[in-house]
């Protein structure tokens, strides 16, 4: 959430960045609230002061022979006005809390305002495959090959499910392994992170209360504060790891990766050329995260970008990097690059990995802080991640952009030491 000390001290500022996403502020009703809020804690103080100064006097009258009942009986009051004091200044910090947890990050300034229409091209690698023969779609080529069973999927578990087979089974490890041991080469820390989570995960994150209906829950309570949930993206359990704790700087900045299956509804998403792999319930990912100072920030993102990136090329594959304008960026997010994959039968670039950086906002959520080494006082994090990568839609791209008039796939050179040395997938 933001730092509500910003929005005292900026308040015009912060209300055109937002409005760039999207977003129509009005601070005045937050901060009426938190202008009482400040009172009634300030009126607590003094009340309390008194109390005790009162206190401290009571042994001398005592002593002295004086009648302290009276006094008791004012201390008695006293003390009733403290406690309604107290829990006026408790619920409006929870209101004010609840008013802040709704707002979304305030985007960087470079940022165009609108949504995908201001989104810009800064990098491609690579050229579209051309072919001398009609090419074929990942669903027919993945169908003939028998490597992905698209019937026994849906049978199984319905609509936007699918199963691997074969080739095709030893192929998405394959990506997955690929993955796992480049992060290990650059000093990541792997971690396979519980698939069900507890809702303070989502909010932490700031996936929650927005996005409450977009996964899975597990359990039947009314109150979704007390349900777990199948994780949409290992993001979630990540930068919650720290949650209520403070780090020691000389850990940061901290890289971790995850490897999980993720679970998303994804209703009323679905268009006609998204079939096959290209979204589904159930995909594999590996995600990135990097928790750091702010001052170590901007670097950070710059690696998981270049991380990411680096992996597409690797693979070979035609792809571009995108910088989201400030509408097209997640309400969590001040800044957004996508990596955006070629897949020759839809004739369009879809997202494979979104790169971004939440500054201090899930932080301030989950309350995940570090002690400056110079002031020797807590303060909060930055957490950054990207996928590296999400293998659905690399899966399509890969059989498209590599495939052979014999209906033959070429595997990646990269992939062909997880496959046993294999160079194609064919017919059997």
């Amino acid at each position: 959430m933001i730092d509500l000390k910003r929005i005292q001290e900026n308040k015009e500022k912060i209300t055109e960045l937002l409005a760039r996403k999207g977003y129509t502020a009005d601070f005045d009703p937050l901060l009426k609230l938190d202008a009482e809020r400040r009172a009634a804690i300030s009126e607590v103080e003094t009340l309390k002061a008194k109390r005790n100064k009162v206190s401290a006097e009571i042994p001398a009258l005592k002593k002295a022979g004086q009648p302290v009942d009276e006094i008791f009986k004012q201390m008695r009051a006293l003390g009733d006005e403290i406690a309604m004091l107290d829990a006026k200044a408790k619920e409006l910090d929870e209101k004010v809390f609840d008013i802040l947890a709704g707002i979304p990050n305030i985007p960087d300034e470079d940022l165009l305002p609108g949504e995908k229409e201001n989104n810009t091209v800064i990098k491609t690698f690579g050229e579209k495959p051309t072919f001398d023969f009609e090419p074929q779609n990942h669903v027919d080529l993945c169908t003939k090959l028998g490597i992905i069973d698209y019937p026994r999927g849906t049978k199984l578990s319905g609509g936007g499910f699918w199963l691997y087979r074969g080739d095709g089974a030893r192929l998405e490890w394959a990506l997955l392994n690929f993955f796992i041991s480049e992060h290990l080469k650059d000093g990541y820390e792997f971690i396979l992170p519980p698939h069900q989570l507890g809702y303070n995960c989502g909010f932490g994150a700031g996936q929650f209360p927005k996005f409450t209906d977009e996964v899975y829950w597990l359990d039947c309570d009314e109150d979704r504060k007390k349900n777990r949930f199948m994780l949409p993206t290992a993001e979630t359990a990540l930068v919650n790891l720290y949650s209520n704790e403070i780090m020691d700087e000389t850990k940061l900045p901290m890289k971790l990766f995850a490897y999980t299956p993720c679970y998303r509804k994804e209703a009323g998403s679905y268009r006609a050329e998204e079939r096959g792999m290209v979204r589904g319930h159930q995909f594999n990912k590996v995600e990135m995260v990097q928790i750091t100072t702010p001052a170590q920030s901007k670097a950070a993102f710059e690696e998981l970008v270049n991380k990411a990136a680096s992996l597409m090329e690797k693979l070979g594959l035609h792809f571009h990097v995108s910088k989201l304008a400030a509408g097209d960026c997640s309400a969590t997010m001040c800044r957004t690059y996508d990596i955006e994959v070629w897949i020759p039968s839809m004739g369009i670039y879809k997202e494979v990995s979104s790169v971004s950086n939440a500054g201090d906002y899930q932080a301030r959520r989950n309350n995940t802080r570090y002690r400056d080494t110079q002031t020797g006082k807590p303060a909060f994090v930055h957490t950054l991640n990207g996928s590296g990568l999400a293998t659905s839609r690399i899966f399509p791209a890969l059989v498209e952009q590599n495939q052979n008039a014999d209906g033959s796939i070429n595997i990646p050179e990269v992939l062909q030491p997880f496959m046993g040395g294999q160079k194609v997938i064919k017919s059997l």
